[in-house]
């Protein structure tokens, strides 16, 4: 596995790495630069006893010079970095192909959300707001015809994207080599984006599973404040649709007011207004979440058989393999 160098994309991937281990006790080797592979270790090693007895390996590191790249010393992932730099650390990564190509193949010779992501690869991809202006809103292919979306809802440097410049330059090859895939892994429940996940499916026209959410299994279980945890990585339009979500502000420029925010939050604590609807709204997104990752006996939720699926698709690729050598 090689995960994007972020916390948000290293955490669920070692989530998935732990589930597939348990599922069919193949060794997972996640492929990522020193301190990253650090990070993952360190995080691994603090878990349950359960996860201590799993040999996923995290032992292979690329060598990545930050300032080679024009970033800060020691700058391995996107923690702590503007928006800037953050550009400038997704084109550093293309410096990874070759060692990673290489990796592949060293093991093989030795061993023979989808709402956001359809929106995030569809206007990358389309580049649909250029000439259009702060006023305008705009349809976005893959979704709907009532769909819309509006020019101030993007940050400057997709409001800025032309095809050009270095954003544009990494993301629109990256998506279309995606495309060329056998499939995508989505980290979302079906019972909480069904329109989500149908739309992302139409518009790769490759098979989707999703496997969310991947969080460890104590954040399902504890109250309000762990579905924040859970639905973080789940899309934003679902929680808006759900009434669960506050917009304290629009646009990319704008600021917030501490009073606004004060408002905000009495208006979230009131149980008896509308603070008590969105708390029951949330209890109902916590248990599609709940219900999506349910395994008991032949009683499954929708990310365990999906996750079943795809373990029985690498296992049927892995006798074929043997098979052949």
């Amino acid at each position: 596995m090689l995960p994007f160098m972020a916390h948000g994309h290293l955490i669920p991937f070692l989530a998935l790495a732990r589930q597939i281990h348990q599922a069919t006790g193949f060794k997972i080797s996640i492929a990522s630069t020193p301190l990253n592979i650090q990070y993952l270790s360190s995080t691994f090693n603090s878990s349950s006893p359960m996860n201590q007895k799993m040999t996923i390996s995290t032992s292979l590191s690329y060598l990545f010079c930050s300032t080679d790249n024009g970033l800060p010393p020691n700058t391995e992932n996107s923690e702590n970095l503007s928006l800037d730099s953050i550009g400038k650390l997704l084109s550093a990564s293309l410096s990874l192909r070759k060692p990673f190509h290489s990796l592949v193949s060293d093991i093989a010779a030795k061993q023979g959300g989808a709402y956001g992501t359809l929106a995030y690869s569809s206007l990358w991809l389309n580049l649909p707001h250029r000439g259009r202006s702060d006023s305008d809103e705009f349809h976005l292919p893959g979704f709907p015809d009532s769909c819309r979306f509006h020019i101030n809802q993007l940050h400057h440097f997709l409001r800025n994207a032309d095809g050009t410049v270095s954003w544009s330059k990494f993301f629109q090859p990256q998506i279309s080599l995606s495309m060329q895939s056998f499939g995508w892994l989505c980290n979302t429940a079906e019972e909480f984006e069904p329109a989500g996940l149908e739309w992302l499916r139409n518009f790769v026209k490759l098979p989707v599973c999703a496997i969310g959410p991947l969080v460890p299994p104590i954040v399902l279980k504890n109250d309000y404040s762990s579905l924040s945890v859970a639905a973080s990585g789940i899309s934003t339009r679902r929680a808006e649709e759900m009434g669960v979500s506050v917009e304290l502000t629009r646009g990319v420029q704008s600021s917030i007011d501490w009073k606004e925010v004060k408002k905000v939050i009495e208006l979230v604590m009131d149980m008896k207004g509308k603070g008590g609807d969105m708390r029951s709204k949330a209890m109902v997104i916590k248990e599609q979440l709940r219900a999506s990752v349910r395994d008991e006996g032949e009683d499954k939720g929708s990310s365990v058989k999906a996750l079943d699926d795809l373990i029985k698709t690498l296992q049927s690729k892995w006798e074929m393999i043997n098979s052949i050598s």
